[in-house]
């Protein structure tokens, strides 16, 4: 059975990869993958944020803003904004009636500030953890 710090450390670690996914999509053209994966990275280290504040699993939930409001996270409107229009690379990435208007937004400049906004959003919800003790 994993400890609380494992299971906290497993979702921080995937996070830390699918951020790396994201990045190296957006360089390679993939603007909708990136995205995609932008809100996967999001996703599990809000994950992770939940399991180190409730000390249960972490919810079959993708919904960012739930999540963060799981982990008790005080967010600002510019935050939850954010987070609401991420919320949405993770439907219409997956499902056919909304691929093709998803398409059409993701462009390299759209890809390119998202990632950027996602990016800081993820340094500063890494700060969100209780410091560990050495």
């Amino acid at each position: 059975m994993l400890t609380k710090k494992e299971i906290v450390k497993f979702w921080r670690d995937k996070a830390a990869d699918d951020r790396i996914t994201a990045r190296e999509l957006l360089k390679s053209g993939r603007y909708s993958a990136c995205l995609f994966f932008v809100h996967i990275y999001l996703e599990k280290l809000l994950k992770a944020l939940v399991v180190e504040k409730t000390g249960e699993p972490a919810p079959y939930v993708h919904d960012l803003l739930d999540l963060a409001n799981i982990a008790e996270i005080k967010l600002s409107e510019e935050q939850k904004e954010l987070l609401r229009e991420i919320n949405t690379f993770n439907i219409r990435a997956r499902y056919d009636n909304y691929k093709s208007e998803f398409y059409k937004r993701a462009t390299k400049n759209y890809a390119l500030e998202y990632f950027k906004l996602a990016d800081k959003l993820y340094l500063w919800l890494g700060k969100r953890f209780t410091p560990t003790k050495k």
